[in-house]
């Protein structure tokens, strides 16, 4: 058990590392890790808590650069569209939930990373549409963020202006959900338990996602971006199996 605990641990450090440098947080890595240690419901219960800590830490990491005008476009559907999902998720199967989930991320990150220059709309009506989509499917199967990710990476953000936006994005999905499921019970005694090692490793993961951000060219960026989307697609296919 002990070892177990350490090797979880360690994992979701490299996660929040590589969810911080790719920007929409790393709830596409913590969702399929979680489900290799706890039943679906209370990796869903664990990945919503543990980024309630990861996206404090980026609000204060990232303070400057949010883009107010898309945290209203984009977050307040993305709020309503996570307490649907999160309400919902006991009414769907999870395996062809997370398969047509990933399908669709390695499509698109696919298509964006060999025709760079194929872009999602930069209107108010694909902040909308991509907030809710995102936020239905981080209720629904605990992850949305890369949705959120290729929706915040059609209006040319600055990389650390990326991150901030969507981590008061994301701290708004992760609240809501969270509290959908602690009212079903997925957010059981031991997951209270493992509080501490959750804020540790969500400040320290993402400290070291902006330094190793700071070092990364902005073209570097996109393509680091999606080639995540595309690897976590990947993941959540071969979970789903």
């Amino acid at each position: 058990m002990e070892q177990s605990l350490i090797l979880f641990t360690a994992l979701l450090l490299v996660a929040e590392v590589l969810g911080t440098i790719g920007g929409f947080g790393s709830s596409m890595l913590v969702m399929p890790l979680a489900g290799w240690f706890l039943p679906f419901d209370q990796a869903l219960g664990l990945t919503a808590l543990f980024h309630v800590f990861s996206n404090a830490a980026k609000m204060l990491l990232f303070r400057t650069g949010v883009s107010w005008r898309l945290l209203g476009w984009l977050g307040i559907p993305a709020v309503i569209g996570v307490l649907i999902g999160a309400r919902l998720t006991v009414r769907f199967d999870e395996n062809h939930l997370a398969f047509f989930m990933g399908t669709v991320l390695v499509s698109l990150g696919t298509i964006m990373l060999l025709a760079p220059r194929i872009t999602l709309n930069d209107k108010p009506g694909t902040a909308m549409a991509g907030g809710a989509v995102s936020g239905l499917l981080a209720g629904l199967a605990g992850t949305g963020g890369a949705i959120r990710g290729l929706t915040l990476a059609a209006f040319g953000l600055e990389k650390t202006a990326f991150v901030a936006t969507s981590a008061w994005i994301d701290m708004g999905v992760d609240l809501g959900r969270t509290v959908v499921y602690s009212a079903q019970g997925f957010v059981t005694h031991q997951i209270i338990g493992y509080l501490p090692i959750m804020a540790i490793t969500s400040v320290v993961g993402s400290y070291l996602g902006k330094l190793a951000l700071a070092r990364i060219e902005q073209q570097a960026f996109r393509i680091i971006v999606l080639s995540l989307v595309v690897l976590m697609g990947a993941i959540t296919i071969w979970q789903a199996r």
